[in-house]
């Protein structure tokens, strides 16, 4: 069997006595069959031999994923996703080798922190994201609406009669992106027994706002029983999730690592902000190391908050009204 073919198979066998042996393994098989990424640890002068835990590995700058097809081995995508960003500049994308892989992820990933999608009705509000079309995060919720109860399905805040959706005592999710849920909840719509999962995404549209500050208006508007975030982008195949306006948690496959803002290759102390670095063991195609443009700050060994962007990242990727 291929490394390839054994690592998708063993991947919900990772643990946390575990993860940074294979987080070791698959980094020898992405720096032999990654061009890209080979060649980006020849230029920093990596010497192999001497990555011995996970805070020795090379991130790759998540710009790559913008001029380069990120590829481990060769093999024909599937599906490529493209970021959100704007109608300005390179989008990113992503080459998934294994689209059923993807999705069989993402619902491993969202049922362990929430429960069965079966047992929960979804609606989804994300309007632009359907309009551009090869998004990471529909194909996410499209995947989810095959598994939830019937009445799951996309929403138009024009519709006349959305109002109805809401008004009997079902419990619901509904998923949107931030600036359609602000759109929305100034309306004031009814909402009983109503948990909201907001994915971030301004993309331009409104004043970036912090989240403390996004909470309250949708709380304001809809006055939910529980509301959610997501943090998640196109470069990945895991997203981190957090329950009641709590701190972001991947799942056991992945994890967040801070690191300093002058020395980009070394990490901070769980407290204090730095860049925001994930592995993501579920990118065995691509590549698992990745260096964002995004700010956090750890809060224990697994935990984190987004706190913000660097002031020269262009507006991408779902998470970022920050």
């Amino acid at each position: 069997m291929s490394f390839y073919q054994n690592f998708k198979n063993s991947i919900l066998d990772i643990t946390n006595d575990n993860f940074n042996d294979r987080s070791l393994s698959l980094f020898d098989y992405q720096y032999h069959t990654n061009e890209i990424y080979r060649s980006y640890c020849t230029h920093l002068k990596i010497k192999k031999k001497e990555i011995q835990h996970i805070e020795d590995i090379p991130f790759l700058p998540i710009e790559f994923f913008k001029r380069n097809e990120i590829k481990s081995e060769q093999w024909t995508p599937e599906k490529i996703f493209f970021s959100s960003g704007t109608t300005l500049g390179t989008k990113s994308k992503s080459l998934v080798r294994d689209l059923d892989f993807f999705r069989q992820m993402t619902k491993k990933n969202y049922e362990q922190v929430y429960g069965p999608l079966d047992r929960r009705i979804i609606l989804a509000l994300l309007p632009s994201y359907l309009e551009q079309g090869h998004s990471s995060l529909v194909e996410m919720v499209n995947y989810f609406l095959t598994y939830a109860q019937n009445g799951s399905r996309y929403i138009n805040i024009e519709d006349p009669n959305i109002d109805h959706v809401f008004n009997d005592a079902t419990k619901k999710t509904l998923i949107g992106v931030s600036y359609a849920l602000l759109d929305f909840a100034a309306k004031q719509p009814s909402s009983k027994n109503l948990s909201i999962m907001e994915t971030g995404g301004m993309k331009g549209r409104k004043k970036e706002i912090v989240r403390e500050q996004l909470h309250q208006m949708i709380d304001l508007g809809f006055r939910p029983k529980n509301l959610f975030t997501e943090y998640g982008m196109t470069e990945l195949h895991s997203q981190a999730y957090a329950k009641e306006k709590g701190n972001l948690m991947f799942p056991a496959w992945a994890r967040c690592l801070i690191r300093d803002i002058n020395d980009p290759f070394s990490f901070t102390k769980k407290g204090m902000t730095g860049g925001i670095n994930i592995i993501d063991l579920a990118n065995i195609s691509t590549c698992a190391f990745i260096e964002t443009k995004d700010l956090g700050r750890k809060m224990d060994a697994f935990q984190f908050k987004v706190m913000g962007r660097f002031d020269d990242s262009e507006i991408r990727g779902c998470n970022q009204l920050f």
